[in-house]
């Protein structure tokens, strides 16, 4: 199947930036779309970005302006640019991805600390 590991993680001030990066593995042909998610302490996962297969982007309001997603197919790898960081922006980053060959189920990495301080 599918299997996601993220990275890039860590504590950073407020008005800083991180990079997190999500390598895919296993059945990696043909992957469809594949996003990032965040939880922040006590809330809900919620949406971030997503990128298509055709590198078509789409972002949560919150993140606009601020994140950018990439995708590098060749190496089956998204990141996501995180600039002008906000302490609303600490959660669990989880990376997440589609594959036509299973079409009803989503793939989650592990996950990664964001720590944001004022």
């Amino acid at each position: 199947q599918v299997q996601l590991v993220e990275s890039g993680g860590g504590l950073v001030q407020a008005g800083g930036s991180l990079k997190l990066s999500c390598e895919a593995s296993g059945v990696t042909f043909q992957l469809d779309d594949m996003g990032w998610y965040r939880q922040p302490p006590g809330k809900q996962r919620e949406l971030v970005a997503i990128i298509t297969r055709n590198s078509v982007t789409h972002y949560a309001d919150s993140v606009k302006g601020r994140f950018t997603i990439s995708r590098d197919i060749a190496k089956n790898t998204i990141y996501l640019q995180m600039n002008a960081l906000k302490p609303e922006d600490t959660a669990v980053y989880y990376c997440e991805a589609d594959h036509p060959l299973w079409p009803s189920r989503d793939f989650w990495g592990q996950g990664t600390q964001v720590t944001v301080s004022s």
